[in-house]
């Protein structure tokens, strides 16, 4: 009931939720004053991914604090993942601008995005049902890092941006 009330058109606070987040309010903040609260949002959240990511493989996934703070890290990082790209390419054909994209840089961090993101829901469901390590989960690990180092390399090639 909770989350339909939540997603319902009609009541739309899940939705103003998302827009009040994606849009930055106020709404009269300019564009790179948005991308840079998302940038900076993103340095923040890709250390904290990186060093839940070493403790889970230092640790074997052991405990299942660890693992939960993983998870709403790595949610809260997709979310910006989302974001940065809507304060880029808004809504409108997103897929098709970054398959355009001159920087392979940008095309492999895409496809490893996407496949982190569906391991982590196959990791997710195998998890939640044993409570245990799994093979997709190192699958899902080794592709996180990669996008993680594909990151740090796209952040590195853009530093400009924070230094202005």
């Amino acid at each position: 009931h909770y989350l339909k009330l939540f997603f319902d058109r009609n009541s739309c606070v899940g939705l103003r939720i998302l827009r009040a987040i994606l849009h930055s309010r106020p709404s009269r903040m300019k564009k790179a004053t948005r991308l840079k609260i998302c940038n900076y949002t993103f340095l923040f959240l890709t250390m904290a991914a990186l060093s839940s990511s070493i403790q889970l493989e230092a640790t074997h996934s052991q405990g299942i604090c660890p693992v939960w703070l993983h998870i709403a890290v790595c949610l809260a990082f997709m979310i910006a993942v989302v974001w940065h790209l809507y304060l880029h390419f808004k809504w409108n054909a997103w897929i098709k601008r970054l398959r355009s994209q001159k920087s392979h840089v940008t095309k492999w961090l895409a496809i490893f995005g996407i496949l982190t993101f569906i391991t982590a829901v196959v990791t997710f469901i195998h998890w939640g049902t044993t409570h245990e390590h799994s093979p997709i989960g190192g699958v899902h690990g080794k592709l996180g890092f990669a996008f993680l180092a594909l990151s740090i390399g796209h952040t590195v090639k853009r530093i400009k941006f924070f230094k202005r």
